[in-house]
């Protein structure tokens, strides 16, 4: 289960960064950006599922980016501006922006319309390919998600919970990618389960659990493995086969 990766771009660095650290507490993966070069080099180093771009960036436009990015990307768009007239809501449309969201707005009315596109861009790619499901081989594991089986290298079905394989299926969908545990719990469906303490030890507890099926040595792991004062990263290769 992936959990969503957002590209928040402004060149103003106060509301850059509320509005990044607003998102992750949301359970979101938020990265900032305040130009085309920046945003490209995101783009380059990982999987952006969304992109929140402001229209007045300095020098640049925004409605000239999220042309340019329409272009090259079918990532989902949402333009975000003071500029709120009908002709500048209907101008990022026409570039191809999923939705446009006026200055001020409600953080949480940001966080739904963010859900809206990320759902609709989901479902659009689930008619597509409805019928294609995945396989993902990761150190010499397979993980068949069409019939919900992990095989070891070895060759034998390892039995794993639901919830454990709700752990693993996050960390195949964020490969090296540094997970708190609050991101885990959002991507595992956990969050509001108790205190933020709990929960936590609650994670950990799931973690220990998988390592001690999937890991060598579950107490010196190679794949899942903690990141200090972060969380925990699947350090390993992913690839996937569409079967």
């Amino acid at each position: 289960m992936s959990i969503s990766r957002l590209l928040v771009v402004d060149d103003d660095s106060e509301m850059r960064m509320m509005m990044t650290q607003f998102l992750q507490r949301q359970g979101f993966i938020a990265l900032g950006a305040q130009s085309m070069a920046e945003i490209a080099t995101a783009m380059d180093a990982g999987r952006i599922d969304l992109i929140l771009l402001d229209v007045m960036l300095g020098d640049e436009s925004g409605i000239e980016i999220c042309a340019r990015l329409r272009r090259e990307q079918d990532v989902p768009i949402i333009m975000v501006s003071a500029l709120s007239a009908d002709h500048q809501r209907m101008a990022g449309y026409e570039v191809g922006a999923d939705d446009y969201i006026a200055k001020p707005f409600n953080p949480e009315l940001l966080v739904a319309r963010v859900r809206a596109v990320l759902a609709r861009a989901r479902r659009s790619a689930s008619l597509v390919h409805r019928r294609r499901t995945q396989t993902f081989r990761f150190a010499g594991w397979r993980y068949d998600a069409k019939r919900d089986e992990v095989i070891s290298p070895e060759g034998f079905q390892v039995a794993l919970s639901r919830r454990e394989t709700m752990l693993l299926q996050a960390l195949l969908a964020n490969p090296f990618i540094p997970l708190t545990r609050d991101e885990i719990a959002a991507a595992l469906d956990v969050t509001g389960e108790g205190a933020e303490e709990a929960q936590g030890r609650a994670i950990d507890v799931l973690v220990g659990r998988l390592r001690s099926k999937i890991e060598k040595s579950p107490k010196d792991p190679q794949m899942l493995r903690t990141e200090r004062g972060v969380g925990y990263v699947f350090a390993v290769d992913v690839t996937t086969e569409e079967t």
